[in-house]
């Protein structure tokens, strides 16, 4: 980094963050450097993403810039994440609002999103409807909303802080008509007229067992919402409500995508398999070669159950 920095300031913050800060594997874009970059654009009054750090050079900070680098350096060290602090985090090439309202989107959610365009893209729908549940910050709506705008797009979550956060990223990425409803799983679009009318339903849903829960990095437990995350005795309570409850809302041929958890994707594809309410089933692994994606479709053939 090139600067006129007489007090060595950044050699001095740089070896901090060297020497103390935890990175987590599910964050892989961040570094100590990439932290100290964020920050100090943080302290000079510049909200950015690590994306767009390729066009900030740092200014000189005067003594109260330092002290407010240091501080937020320090809540950084302290387990606060760099997207709260910031307020920004990428997700599908898009920068979008982060807070503690919701779960920040990780890279390995990605995958998820662009499997979602990817099967949209080969289906012969001009404007495909596609309803995404457990939506957090809005995220894999919002990257599909992005990636294929001629998609109807609508998001639901079970906590109002959640659906707050995300229909604010829909006015910041200029997708207001990306709607979102606040209720549990598919409740929230239970209108009669959308029944047998989806096109995909996609789901990020918690998948972490309740045990466990407490044993995660302060990062996570301490400061992102439990909700977001706890999937109940055995991490999968949610992922079989969906499989049971999604088909009275897909059309016949429809497809449900959902992320899961490192060694749930066995199991999760025996289920699907085993129901008659679907007919195929695609699983997606992840570069560690762990399944994380499974892809279902709504078999024509079957009637849905009646809720």
């Amino acid at each position: 980094m090139s600067m006129n920095d007489p007090l060595g300031t950044h050699a001095r913050l740089l070896q901090q963050l060297r020497d103390r800060l935890q990175l987590l594997p599910d964050k892989p874009d961040e570094s100590p450097e990439v932290t100290l970059r964020c920050l100090w654009a943080l302290a000079e009054g510049k909200a950015l993403a690590i994306s767009q750090l390729g066009a900030f050079r740092p200014a000189m900070l005067d003594d109260a810039g330092i002290t407010r680098l240091e501080a937020l350096i320090e809540q950084r060290l302290n387990g606060v994440p760099l997207a709260h602090l910031t307020g920004r985090q990428d997700f599908m090439g898009q920068v979008l609002l982060a807070s503690p309202a919701a779960l920040v989107p990780r890279r390995e959610t990605e995958q998820l999103g662009f499997c979602a365009v990817r099967r949209l893209q080969s289906m012969p729908v001009a404007r495909p409807l596609v309803i995404d549940v457990c939506t957090g910050a809005g995220n894999i709506a919002l990257g599909i909303a992005c990636h294929l705008p001629q998609a109807r797009v609508m998001g639901a979550d079970l906590s109002p802080d959640a659906v707050g956060l995300a229909t604010q990223n829909a006015a910041f990425l200029g997708r207001t008509d990306v709607e979102f409803r606040c209720g549990d799983l598919l409740e929230p679009f239970s209108d009669p007229a959308l029944q047998g009318t989806v096109n995909m339903i996609t789901c990020n849903p918690p998948y972490i067992s309740s045990a466990r829960v407490d044993g995660m990095p302060l990062e996570i437990s301490r400061h992102e919402p439990r909700l977001a995350f706890d999937g109940g005795p055995f991490g999968v309570k949610i992922i079989r409500k969906l499989i049971a409850t999604a088909p009275q809302l897909l059309e016949p041929g429809g497809w449900l995508l959902m992320e899961i958890g490192l060694g749930q994707g066995a199991g999760v594809a025996k289920s699907l398999a085993a129901d008659l309410h679907y007919d195929e089933v695609h699983t997606h692994n992840d570069a560690a070669g762990q399944v994380r994606v499974i892809e279902a479709r709504r078999n024509p053939d079957i009637q849905a159950k009646t809720p």
